[in-house]
């Protein structure tokens, strides 16, 4: 059967300023590494059953019928400097499929590459690859991965490695910074049509600026609330890697927390620790303050637009706050959270952080009942404990709720650089396990037991580096 994907290109049909058109460049030796089956059959992709010519296709070679590729143009606050110009460097969007963007990614230069070969090598590809996967079983809103080829090319980082293309599906490719290149410079026709297409693709309901900033801004609370809920760290938060949908987007130096610390970071380009795991939560407010000033030329009283703008942003902060409430009690094992209960999840981690707990084994031992033994200050667990087991005397099925929201598995960050080594040297079985495991985070399986360990200190990650 041919291959056949049902491709729209709606982005295309925008002015062309907001993009380039752009083939993918062809690599020497294409290789299918992974393919998800599963999420093909959602997009309603048929006939790709020969991985010879998928790898052909999704390693840039070959060009399926329907796909119109671009590389999309936008703009961004790196770090809180501003860059007026950024866009997709290394990245081609192939279309869209049945509401969703195809994007290779470390398909080559584009008109927007700026220092770099436009290519990608395999450990950045089988990170995203893994870890948006394993966001999607946690129930984290996120792109998602459909195939990983090998070019059977060698780029050239600090060695040489391997390279490879990723295929990511996103609900859209649209990013803070898309409206913010566009605000820049004074486009604002430009800006009025990105506006009517984000608005008809992601949020219909929102009937004019002040509704859809208040849309976005929701999806972010809630997507940053979901991050921190299972220990994770984007680490590297800037508006050109913010989509509009509010999903994850762009898994450069992301990381998972082993020991619970609040101000965790990872990311070897985080020097100041801007995005560090307790602050993504005020990052994201700053996001949004960015957003909300790009869209002030579509409103037709620039004084009224700041006014009405400010009052969504300013009411983030509490909203964050609320949800992250609600979060907290959920791990445990709280539905219908007190005021009290907010101080009773921080004393926990207060604990965590004291010891250097491990954030995931910890929550998901308290439904076991062992989290005593991921502490040093036994005495002081115990005595929070006392508290948190006679509040749970007025709760219905505390463990039901606690299992539903303490995952067992995460994407541990020792783990996958264990499966990324490996992969250079042509061993695919760490990636194997790894996927099947986080398949289903929230189960216990004894097959992969060893997914659930912390690293020892010759094991331990300490700095994770963006994918270019």
């Amino acid at each position: 059967m041919t291959l056949s994907i049902p491709f729209e290109n709606s982005y295309t049909r925008l002015p062309d300023r907001l993009f380039a058109r752009i083939n993918p460049e062809p690599v020497a030796a294409p290789e299918m590494l992974a393919y998800n089956h599963p999420l093909a059959r959602t997009l309603g992709i048929t006939g790709d059953d020969d991985m010879a010519a998928l790898a052909q296709v999704f390693g840039g070679n070959t060009l399926p019928d329907g796909a119109d590729p671009i590389a999309q143009l936008y703009a961004g606050h790196q770090f809180g400097h501003w860059n007026p110009q950024l866009g997709d460097g290394r990245a081609v969007l192939l279309g869209e499929v049945n509401g969703f963007d195809m994007q290779l990614k470390g398909s080559g230069r584009t008109p927007f590459s700026r220092n770099g070969d436009g290519r990608a090598w395999l450990g950045p590809v089988l990170r995203e690859f893994v870890v948006s996967e394993a966001m999607h079983a946690l129930g984290v809103p996120t792109t998602r991965a459909l195939a990983a080829v090998a070019t059977g090319e060698t780029v050239q980082r600090e060695r040489g490695l391997p390279g490879a293309v990723l295929t990511r599906i996103a609900s859209s490719h649209i990013r803070v910074g898309t409206f913010q290149a566009l605000a820049a410079r004074q486009d604002y026709d430009g800006l009025r049509a990105l506006f009517d297409h984000a608005v008809a693709r992601h949020y219909p309901q929102a009937d004019g600026p002040l509704a859809f900033l208040e849309a976005v801004i929701e999806a972010q609370a809630q997507l940053v609330t979901k991050w921190m809920s299972v220990g994770f760290i984007h680490g590297v938060m800037n508006t050109d890697n913010c989509a509009i949908s509010g999903e994850t987007i762009d898994y450069g130096p992301c990381a998972f927390l082993d020991e619970y610390h609040p101000l965790a970071v990872f990311s070897s380009i985080d020097q100041r620790g801007r995005y560090a795991y307790a602050r993504q939560a005020e990052i994201i407010v700053w996001n949004m303050a960015q957003l909300a000033t790009a869209l002030v030329p579509l409103m037709p009283d620039a004084d009224v637009a700041i006014a009405d703008f400010t009052k969504a942003v300013h009411g983030m902060a509490p909203r964050l706050e609320a949800l992250w409430a609600e979060a907290l009690a959920r791990k445990i094992g709280i539905t219908a959270p007190r005021k009290d209960d907010f101080d009773l999840g921080n004393r926990l981690l207060a604990l965590m952080a004291q010891d250097g707990a491990d954030f995931t084994n910890t929550f998901a031992a308290l439904v076991t009942g062992t989290a005593r033994d991921q502490m040093t200050d036994r005495d002081a667990f115990e005595v929070w404990a006392q508290d948190w087991q006679a509040r749970l005397a007025s709760e219905d099925a505390p463990e039901a709720v606690m299992r539903a929201a303490n995952p067992v598995l995460i994407p541990r960050n020792h783990r996958i650089e264990e499966m990324i080594a490996a992969a250079v040297d042509g061993d695919m079985a760490p990636f194997t396990h790894l996927m099947q495991g986080l398949a289903k985070p929230y189960e216990d399986r004894p097959a992969f037991a060893d997914l659930r360990r912390p690293p020892v200190e010759s094991e331990r990650v300490h700095r994770t580096f963006c994918g270019t």
